[in-house]
C-alpha cells in the first residue's frame, strides 16, 4: 500500500470497535489543529508531517500512545504530567478520555515549530 490514508484506515480497522473510535478520535484532532499536514505511515504508526515528522500516534492495550517529539513534551510537561511517557512519547490510558484539547495545542505548537524550522532553512539558502 502507497496510499498513506489508506494505510492508516486498515491500521485503526484491525482494532476493536471502542478502539477505533479512539484512534478516529485522535486522528481528526489532529487534522483540525493541522490540516495543511500530510498523512503518512512511519514506524508502523499513522503519522501526520509538515516540514517533516509533526505527530505519531498508535494503539496498544491499554493505551493510546502519542508521539509529538521531545520538544512537543517538553513544552507541555506540566499538562502532561498525569500521564506516563517515555523519551517522545506519552501514554493516554483507555480508562479515561483522550484529552483532545491538549492533544491540539501541542500539534498547533508542532505546526508553528516545524513552519519555523523550514522558515529558517529557506533563509540560509
Amino acid at each position: 500500500m502507497n496510499n498513506p490514508s489508506k494505510e492508516i484506515d486498515a491500521y485503526i480497522a484491525q482494532f476493536s470497535p471502542e478502539m477505533q473510535t479512539l484512534l478516529h478520535q485522535m486522528r481528526a484532532t489532529i487534522q483540525e489543529a493541522a490540516p495543511e499536514a500530510t498523512e503518512a505511515f512511519s514506524y508502523q504508526m499513522p503519522t501526520f508531517k509538515l516540514h517533516g515528522n509533526l505527530v505519531h500516534f498508535a494503539a496498544f492495550k491499554k493505551h493510546i500512545g502519542f508521539y509529538p517529539v521531545p520538544s512537543g513534551l517538553e513544552t507541555f510537561k506540566e499538562e502532561l504530567s498525569a500521564y506516563k511517557g517515555g523519551k517522545g512519547s506519552v501514554q493516554f490510558p483507555l480508562d479515561q478520555p483522550l484529552p483532545l484539547a491538549l492533544v491540539t495545542k501541542i500539534v498547533k505548537f508542532r505546526v508553528a515549530e516545524n513552519l519555523a524550522k523550514a522558515a529558517a532553512k529557506k533563509k540560509t539558502k
